[in-house]
């Protein structure tokens, strides 16, 4: 029976290296951009409206928004934060930082108005954004208040989304990867979300996969129109994934659907102090990410012990003069599984060392979907900054 078990986690991961897209090449990224001074083919560069959602974000909106408005765009741009009901001094602190920015004309602020039943509160504040940027705008930039965009950002999204005709292009931003915890788990997070929707498939027009990064989506406004807006999205958690695949389900055909990348200097600012902060960011949807069935939840968590578990545990297991067949499969299939981390931590700067801890990581995100399980099934779900949002709300 071990010697099957071995055999089987094997075989899993030869389809995943070889028929999953390549997630694990982490090959998606940006290419450079014409400079700002050189005329773009076609014509001018479109009209941008970057929206904001920020609640409670004093500790990062200075940096975060100083970053959005002295992009170098040669394009207008206008930078829009939504102020969704903060209690500490983000709406101050945003104005002082827009007065010292090199473009200070480009900042506006909204408040946002109470937040209706059935919303989302990030969903509600991009939706007012969307609606005070009006026709004025060719393009919505979502972008996180964590988030420190290098100055060629916008211009290179723009120039990707022209060039392939995409009506979504977004970027999975570096996260902080510094403590221990961090350098364990966020690589493999990284590493998981595209292993879930493998970014060559996210791509392809002609494929069903669709996701998105909420940290920086460029989208068309016509795109936006053409779903419903905002507000066909309105109680989703996962709300990236959500419009990402609503935008792609809607494509024209002359449309280049939606594109997905990694980011090489685009970051959060917000560290994850600690294990309680990753596990409480992954809790918080993971059991949404499953439709909330326990039978997806039961089958998730046994193919997470038979794909990264089941490897490490039979080689420590398996007394190589009994059943050396069943180490040395086991043993191949976490170097496997650990060479395929690889590329992700080199994306990090991460030392190789780490990838051999990658079932330990996958045994700790196995933990974090059954506690996000066990908040549904108590009704305390879906908790972000002192509001139980989406279908826990109410």
């Amino acid at each position: 029976m071990l010697l099957g078990i071995a055999a089987l986690s094997l075989l899993i991961w030869i389809y995943l290296l070889s028929l999953r897209g390549g997630f694990w090449r982490s090959a998606e990224r940006l290419t450079p951009a014409p400079e700002p001074q050189d005329s773009r083919p076609g014509g001018a560069w479109p009209a941008v409206t970057a929206v904001v959602p920020a609640r409670n974000e004093a500790e990062v909106i200075a940096e975060s928004l100083t970053s959005l408005l002295e992009q170098d765009y040669p394009g207008s741009l206008t930078v829009l934060l939504v102020d969704d009901h903060s209690d500490d001094d983000t709406a101050a602190l945003a104005r002082a930082a827009a007065a010292r920015s090199r473009h200070p004309e480009r900042f506006e602020l909204l408040r946002a108005e109470a937040l209706p039943p059935g919303w989302t509160g990030k969903l509600w504040a991009l939706q007012q954004g969307a609606q005070a940027a009006g026709a004025a705008s060719d393009f919505l930039w979502f972008s996180d208040a964590d988030i420190h965009q290098p100055p060629d950002t916008l211009r290179r999204l723009v120039a990707k989304a022209e060039a392939e005709r995409r009506d979504m292009v977004s970027l999975m931003v570096a996260l902080t990867c510094q403590s221990f915890w961090e350098r364990l788990l966020i690589p493999p997070f990284i590493y998981f979300f595209q292993k879930l929707y493998p970014f060559a498939w996210v791509k392809d027009p002609g494929a069903k996969t669709a996701a998105a990064a909420g940290g920086c989506i460029l989208l068309r406004r016509a795109a936006l129109q053409r779903v419903g807006g905002v507000a066909a999205i309105r109680d989703a958690l996962i709300d990236d994934c959500s419009l990402a695949a609503a935008v792609k389900a809607s494509r024209p055909p002359e449309s280049g659907g939606i594109w997905l990348g990694l980011a090489e200097g685009a970051r959060s600012i917000r560290p994850y102090s600690g294990l309680g902060a990753i596990w409480n960011m992954v809790a918080r949807t993971a059991y949404t990410q499953l439709h909330h069935s326990p039978l997806l939840l039961a089958g998730t968590l046994a193919g997470m012990a038979l794909t990264y578990l089941a490897p490490p545990l039979l080689l420590l297991a398996a007394p190589w003069h009994q059943q050396p067949w069943t180490a040395l499969l086991a043993g191949l299939t976490w170097l496997l599984m650990s060479l395929s981390l690889l590329p992700t931590l080199r994306l990090y700067r991460q030392p190789w060392w780490i990838a051999p801890l990658l079932p330990l990581a996958a045994g700790l995100y196995s933990a974090m979907t059954f506690d996000s399980a066990w908040r549904h099934w108590r009704g305390v779900g879906g908790q972000w900054k002192g509001r139980v949002q989406g279908r826990h709300a109410g």
